[in-house]
């Protein structure tokens, strides 16, 4: 009988390989989006899976302008800032980040739903956000990702 010690595996560092993923948020919900990508960040969708070891892989996610909120969202939910000064607190609407920043608003979501210790900050560094469709990673060729509706 095998020794159950000695089945469980971790992955090592150099095991791991890093695939690319490109994802077109055009007409795509943000919160489905975000949790997709996520979930490729962490490393949840590969069978070598281990929470304290960074398993995801790479995501660019292209035209993020163009992504959709459900219901009444882009009116009236409101985003905040704090400068690190006494009093500036500051706070945008949904729809104006939508207009000026999307790339900030889309990698302060996925960064919600990854963990907040430093194996976390290393995952959201391979999410590449671009608020058109160019962007310089296509010699990585990336695969395409789907968000299913």
């Amino acid at each position: 009988m095998p020794d159950i010690r000695k089945c469980t595996k971790s992955p090592k560092p150099d095991e791991i390989e890093r695939s690319w993923f490109v994802l077109d948020l055009k007409d795509q919900v943000l919160g489905r989006a975000a949790s997709r990508v996520a979930t490729i960040l962490l490393g949840k969708h590969k069978p070598i899976f281990a929470p304290h070891v960074d398993t995801g892989d790479f995501v660019v996610v292209i035209n993020a302008r163009h992504m959709l909120m459900t219901g009444r969202k882009a009116e009236q939910k409101m985003y905040h800032h704090h400068t690190g000064y006494t009093g500036h607190l500051r706070s945008f609407r949904a729809d104006k980040l939508i207009d000026t920043k999307p790339d900030k608003l889309f990698r302060s979501v996925v960064q919600g739903m990854l963990p907040k210790n430093t194996l976390g900050r290393q995952m959201l560094s391979k999410l590449k956000v671009y608020a058109e469709a160019e962007h310089p990673h296509s010699a990585q060729q990336p695969a395409v990702l789907e968000v299913r509706a």
